[in-house]
């Protein structure tokens, strides 16, 4: 089944640390379990896994004490259903434009009585049948992490509404995507991006729901924490063996430069 605690440390007023993945290696996912990170977000919407590839990533995870988010690559059914199958922790949900797509993704995250989500007790959430239904179905629906972004200009005109979403348990921030939206791609310090920013915060603030970010760097981290964010999304693996590698190759031009 899922693991428990994540929305727990979260509903306490913790911080919580993770990075996303997109290579496919298990083996990448235990050594990220052995640095003390809470949690990992499989990128299944800019990666390419495979259902099989998910399981497997969301195994090791849970090897290493890891909670396991998959950032879907719609809000589709079966996307959301794939994923929450394969026994992820939750699900973040991108590119959504109105509180209406939200609505409607969102029944597909929780069994009833809250939601319509597929019933299969087969599948490895639910111990591949060996768990009792009923314990299943709670749990299930105690402890899924529902994130869903906020990286338009469209979604934050609407984040009064979008906040009053009972489902929803993380607002993902995302300045990258906010600045494209408004016409200056990569300029998140621009007056205009934070301002957009800003507002995602206090409206959370307001409603008592969670805000999530991706962050480059521990000064971008403690700033973010220090206006309400819980959820922080450090880097990604690729930055952080590209960066090795480039550190690598400036050791061996020292040598080639004499």
């Amino acid at each position: 089944m899922i693991k428990a605690g994540l929305k727990q440390k979260l509903n306490n007023g913790e911080v919580v640390f993770g990075t996303f993945v997109k290579l496919n290696s298990p083996s990448l996912v235990e050594m990220f379990g052995y640095t003390g990170l809470d949690f990992v977000i499989f990128d299944n919407e800019h990666s390419n896994f495979s259902h099989p590839d998910m399981e497997n990533m969301i195994r090791a995870a849970d090897g290493v004490d890891l909670y396991s988010i998959i950032r879907v690559p719609s809000g589709s059914e079966e996307q959301i259903l794939h994923s929450l199958d394969s026994g992820a922790t939750g699900v973040q949900i991108p590119s959504l434009t109105t509180v209406a797509d939200v609505r409607k993704a969102m029944p597909f995250t929780k069994y009833y009585p809250l939601g319509r989500r597929g019933m299969n007790m087969s599948q490895r959430a639910c111990n591949f049948g060996f768990m009792n239904k009923d314990e299943y179905f709670k749990a299930a629906n105690e402890n899924t992490l529902v994130v869903v972004h906020v990286e338009n200009k469209e979604m934050v005109e609407q984040i009064e509404e979008l906040c009053q979403v009972p489902e929803i348990d993380v607002l993902f921030a995302g300045p990258g995507d906010l600045s494209q939206s408004v016409g200056k791609p990569m300029q998140v310090n621009d007056p205009e991006v934070v301002a957009l920013v800003e507002r995602i915060f206090t409206t959370a603030a307001k409603y008592n729901k969670k805000v999530g970010i991706w962050v480059g760097n521990m000064e971008a981290a403690e700033k973010y924490i220090n206006m309400g964010a819980q959820y922080i999304a450090f880097q990604n693996d690729i930055s952080f063996i590209s960066s090795a590698i480039r550190d690598l190759g400036k050791n061996f031009d020292k040598f080639r430069n004499k």
